[in-house]
């Protein structure tokens, strides 16, 4: 399981970009360009969404505007943009779920983002950070440990999605601490997020981007996170691997898609715009606020590391026993 979550890291995730396949796109774009985010708004996707659609609408000289397609863990949005027109005027930004998500039995049609979308660029990375709401009684994974043995009434978990990376790395997390919890599902990261401060559950896998501002204003708490080193925006607060389970390792990633076919000097352009922006000190630097290490990637390695992180996810749920195809 270790070696499995520590792959999340891979190198092919931090290739550079190339010029392979660079055309000319004096034409393109014409008119504004939507960026679909899978999932309700006040996530960490669509906190990032908004960052970047500001920046690349500067650079490509139209509008980006973001819209949420939200429903069935990220599916139904991957579908709306994979049935779009391969023109670039519809971009996804994915994330972890669309490597975890097309792997279980319920989807249907299937839906494979391999042969269904074309990848264009990596964009971050981050971790996530386990926090419980407010009036949990507990301070770390320890006596959360402790609590989810000790009292009668049973703790509860925000879910995004069954096949969220969040609720995947909580159920590795819960099944090797061995923590009592009930699942309860929400529309997205969002939702959920707005029933831990409102103490309607107690505990959630949420991004560090996401949970930050929340626990500085005391409205949760983090009791650790995921990655294999601690975060510098939350250097106080300790890894899983400190809290009693060495080598584990596991981050949130992003990466902007399109629809399969899309013009290949399209996608390069693309790719090169947005690289060219992770790159202006000014816009990584709010990146970086938000908690993400930035990545920027080339069309070929983010194809790539899709791939792989497919392969990953199912090991990792067939070892959590979550049922896949």
């Amino acid at each position: 399981m270790r070696q499995l979550l520590a792959a999340l890291l891979a190198g092919a995730f931090l290739a550079a970009p190339t010029d392979s396949h660079a055309q000319s796109t004096s034409e393109y774009p014409t008119r504004p360009i939507r960026m679909v985010v899978a999932f309700a708004p006040g996530g960490a996707t669509d906190t990032l969404a908004r960052l970047l659609t500001g920046v690349l609408s500067q650079e490509l000289g139209q509008m980006i505007y973001v819209e949420n397609i939200a429903g069935a863990s990220g599916y139904i949005g991957w579908r709306n943009v994979a049935g779009s027109a391969p023109d670039g005027y519809s971009l996804l930004l994915a994330e972890n779920a669309i490597a975890i998500r097309p792997g279980f039995k319920d989807l249907t049609p299937p839906f494979d983002p391999v042969s269904q979308l074309d990848a264009i660029a990596s964009v971050a990375y981050s971790p996530l950070a386990l926090c419980v709401a407010s009036t949990v009684p507990a301070n770390n994974v320890k006596e959360l440990l402790a609590l989810s043995k000790s009292q009668s009434k049973q703790l509860n978990y925000a879910s995004a999605g069954t096949s969220s990376v969040a609720t995947l790395v909580w159920d590795v997390v819960r099944d090797g601490a061995d923590i009592d919890a009930l699942d309860v599902p929400y529309r997205g990261g969002g939702p959920a997020m707005a029933a831990i401060i409102a103490n309607q559950v107690d505990i959630i896998m949420a991004s560090t981007q996401v949970a930050k501002p929340l626990v500085e204003d005391k409205r949760i708490k983090a009791l650790a996170v995921t990655s294999k080193e601690r975060s510098p925006v939350a250097p106080n607060v300790p890894t899983i691997a400190e809290s009693g389970y060495p080598g584990f390792d596991a981050v949130a990633w992003h990466g902007i898609m399109a629809p399969a076919g899309t013009p290949a000097a399209i996608v390069q352009r693309l790719n090169t715009e947005i690289v060219k922006a992770l790159k202006d000190p000014e816009t990584a630097g709010l990146i970086e606020q938000q908690a993400m290490q930035i990545v920027g990637s080339s069309p070929e390695a983010f194809a790539g590391f899709i791939k792989q992180d497919i392969a990953i996810w199912k090991d990792v749920a067939r070892q959590a026993k979550i049922e896949m195809k």
